[in-house]
Formats: C-alpha cells, sequence, structure tokens
C-alpha cells in the first residue's frame, strides 16, 4: 500500500495540475449546444482558453462574467445577469454552464440565488438549462472539477423516478472521466455497439472536440451530449462509469433512477479488458465478436515481443490521479517499476498504487525524483525536466501542445493497450545505446587479464 503525502513546500514550482474550473468548463464542452462560462475575471478565463485551444487546435466555446475589482466586493450579479443575456441572445444556447472562480469563491457569490431571481426576471429563458457549479480553484484540482459538474447536470436534470422509468435493454450509460481522450470515446463506442449496445455518454468530448469541421458556425459547443440524452439517463438498464472520480455521479444517479452501476477503475491492459467483455456479453447476451478474439491475441503477443524492452525500466510518472493509476497499472503489468510517482489532488486509488510513496505536489518535485530513470510521463510541461534529465519523455494527459493529434490519442481497449506498448517500448529502444568495437566487451578476455587460456 502506498503512503500518500503532500509537498510540504512554500509554494508551487512549475505546476503539474491544472485548476478546478478548467475541469468543470471542459465537462460542460461535452454538452451539444452549451457554453461553457466561467464566473470572475476576465484573466482567468483567458489563461484557460489559451491553454485548451494549444491542446485541442480548436476553437473553444468559453465565456466569462468579467468581473472587475468593483464588482467582486459588490457582488456580481449584475455581471451573471449580463452574460446570461448576451449569451442567449447571440448565440441561443440550450444550456448555459457555470463554474465559479477563486476570486468569486473567496467574496462568497450566491450564484444559485442569482439564477433564481435572473429566472424571475427574464421568463423567455425558460428553455436554457442554467446549471451552476461551485469549483473555486484554490482548492482541489482538474479531476475535481469534472465530476463535480457530471454530478450537477445528473442532479439538476435527471428526475427522481426509481419505479415508473421504462428501460431500454439496449441503452447504456456511459460516465467517462476527464482522463480519456475524445479518441478513447470513439473507440469505447465501437466497443460497445458491437455488442448491439447503445452507448450514451455524459459527457461526450467525442462529439464536440474530437477535430471535425462543422458545416456552419455555432458559438456554442460543436456536438456532445444533448439534453435530452441526460434527461433520460434513468432509461438504461446499465451505467458504466470509467474512472474512480466517476463513482460518485454514478451512485447519484442510480439513487435518483435505480439504474445499477458497473465502475472499471481503468481501461488500459490485458485484464480489465478481460472484465469489460465479460460484462457487455454478459447484459446483452451475445458472444463476444471475433474481432476482439483476434486483438486480444494480438495485445498478448505484443506483451510478449515488448516484455524485454519494458522489464526492469524506472518510470517516473506525473499526473492527474485516474490517468497515474492507469499509466501506473499497464506499466506494472509490463514489468516496469514505478520509481515516482506525483499526482494533483486526493484520490481512494492512491494508496493501491504499486508504489511506495505517492507525493500530491509539482513538476519539481517529480524532476527530483525522476533522476536516474528510464522514462518520464507527463504531460508537455515536463518536456525541460526530461531534457535536462536526459532521459525519454512520453506525454500523457492535458496539455498536450508540441505535439499533434491529443485529441485522437487512445489508450483504452486491447487495441489501444497494443498500440501505447509499440508506441513506449519503441521509445526504449531508441534510447539504448548501440555497442561498438572499443565497447563491446565490459570484462577483459582471458589473455588479457593474465589468465591461462582454456585448451579446446
Amino acid at each position: 500500500m502506498a503512503t500518500v503525502r503532500k509537498s510540504s513546500k512554500s509554494c508551487t514550482v512549475n505546476p503539474l495540475k491544472m485548476s478546478q474550473p478548467m475541469g468543470g468548463a471542459m465537462a460542460f464542452m461535452g454538452i451539444k449546444d452549451c457554453m461553457p462560462m466561467l464566473h470572475g475575471s476576465q484573466g482567468c478565463t483567458s489563461f484557460g482558453l489559451v491553454l485548451l485551444v494549444r491542446h485541442f487546435r480548436e476553437a473553444i466555446p468559453l465565456q466569462t462574467t468579467a468581473m472587475s475589482e468593483v464588482a467582486t466586493i459588490l457582488g456580481g450579479l449584475e455581471n451573471v445577469e449580463q452574460a446570461i443575456v448576451n449569451i442567449v441572445k447571440k448565440g441561443k444556447p440550450a444550456m448555459i454552464g457555470i463554474c465559479s472562480t477563486g476570486v468569486t469563491e473567496t467574496k462568497g457569490d450566491d450564484v444559485d440565488g442569482y439564477i433564481r431571481l435572473i429566472r424571475n426576471k427574464h421568463p423567455e429563458f425558460a428553455d436554457v438549462e442554467l446549471v451552476y457549479v461551485s469549483t473555486p480553484d484554490f482548492k482541489d484540482a482538474f479531476q475535481d472539477g469534472w465530476p463535480k459538474t457530471v454530478l450537477k447536470l445528473i442532479e439538476g436534470l435527471v428526475p427522481e423516478d426509481r419505479d415508473g422509468v421504462v428501460r431500454d435493454p439496449r441503452r447504456v450509460n456511459v460516465l467517462p472521466g476527464c482522463h480519456l481522450t475524445p479518441g478513447d470515446l470513439d473507440e469505447f463506442r465501437d466497443i460497445v455497439e458491437d455488442f448491439g449496445l447503445l452507448p450514451y455518454f455524459v459527457p461526450d468530448l467525442s462529439g464536440s472536440l474530437d477535430g471535425h469541421i462543422p458545416d456552419d458556425f455555432t458559438p456554442t459547443t460543436l456536438g456532445g451530449s444533448s439534453v435530452e440524452d441526460i434527461r433520460t439517463m434513468g432509461r438504461a438498464t446499465l451505467t458504466i462509469a470509467l474512472g474512480e472520480q466517476m463513482r460518485g455521479p454514478a451512485e447519484v444517479l442510480e439513487r435518483r433512477t435505480g439504474t445499477p452501476f458497473h465502475l472499471f477503475d481503468r481501461l488500459t491492459g490485458l485484464g480489465p479488458n478481460d472484465e469489460l467483455m465479460s460484462l457487455l456479453s454478459r447484459i446483452s447476451g451475445r458472444p463476444v465478436p471475433l474481432k476482439y478474439r483476434r486483438q486480444r491475441g494480438q495485445l498478448v503477443d505484443a506483451m510478449l515481443d515488448g516484455h524485454f524492452f519494458f522489464g526492469g525500466k524506472r518510470i517516473a510518472i506525473g499526473a492527474e490521479p485516474d490517468l497515474l493509476w492507469n499509466i501506473a497499472g499497464w506499466m506494472t503489468d509490463l514489468g516496469c517499476k514505478i520509481a515516482a510517482a506525483v499526482t494533483t489532488t486526493e484520490s481512494p486509488v492512491l494508496e493501491r498504487l504499486p508504489v511506495e510513496t505517492v507525493l500530491i505536489g509539482d513538476l519539481e518535485d517529480l524532476e527530483s525524483a525522476a533522476v536516474g530513470c528510464d522514462l518520464l510521463v507527463t504531460h508537455s510541461h515536463g518536456r525541460q525536466a526530461a531534457e535536462r534529465l536526459n532521459i525519454p519523455f512520453f506525454r500523457a494527459g492535458v496539455p498536450m501542445f508540441d505535439r499533434l493529434g491529443a485529441a485522437h490519442e487512445i489508450s483504452v481497449g486491447y487495441r489501444g493497450s497494443r498500440d501505447l506498448i509499440f508506441e513506449v517500448g519503441n521509445m526504449f529502444i531508441a534510447a539504448a545505446h548501440e555497442p561498438t568495437a572499443d565497447s563491446w566487451r565490459t570484462e577483459p578476455a582471458p589473455s588479457e587479464a593474465g589468465l591461462p587460456i582454456p585448451a579446446h
């Protein structure tokens, strides 16, 4: 069992974590015709907007209440109202998702109360969903903001009805964590549909931030889960939660609708995907398609081919808890040793990590602990540390702004797990030093050491 401790430094140096409001805003970006909005200063929104634009390389819909110093002190009702009025008039969204920031949380703005006043004053906004999530950025991290937003969506839109709901035996709710990419969601959707089931993702970044070009310009999100999809989540026969962070939303959905859930804390590797195939086969009543039996064989073969290069390697990882758990478990399956683990926030999975100590810290802590390691794993802000350490660098998580295709990376399923073996294994092979004529022998020959030469 790992020991979890927090860094005792006076300040953060080269931050690893992103803020809670960014996690909440990105979850809203997985809702169709939604306009995410940060209740705070313009600077809070601008920095987050730049970060997400660089990661996804797409136009990111994100608005602000533009709180000034005076407005912050006096209260933000007028700013919130004006922002909502402008967004509805210009964008005609189905939903406006509001995330708080440290400025307005410190003041103590009652945004839920503001929304009630605004609805009374503007009955013409009755068909626009207004969802508020408390996400102060002076506590918690990106991974905390995401499930809080999903929880609010369920509590605000899904009616409580455990007995009167007509179940669709083919429908499956999917609650993906923020550590999964749009490419992961597309892969997972294909897997579920191949069993004859209908997956409904909440949120669904694969519909909004997958890099497609729309036919017409829209100021809101391009796609994702619709408001109606969320309202009818109680009709599903099962909810599949992906990541420990989604346990809370899945439990609330079960209490409200009676829909049971199954949680996968990771979907990279052989064992977790065997469990997934067994579950889908059981609830669909269909055998596992030959396509996945073949992919499983390919993954096992890739593990056999790759373990020569992974075995005994020392890995340093810095990531959000669920992503850290996913990568560490997969690396350990292949024979690696997790020499350093740094994360951003607390989570039940941290104590189960295959490492002595997990540090809630920053990239400076990760760099110090990664000395002598064979691979550094974190997001793009760790690239300078890898250069200084002179070790291979595998990018994972958000942001990933110095490489193309961040939204299309796949790490789930048999195929995603197999391709990860090839990608990281090739990094190990490229980093190996080929012996030369002068470096081939590490010990002197018998004649050079003054020893008798054995007779043949």
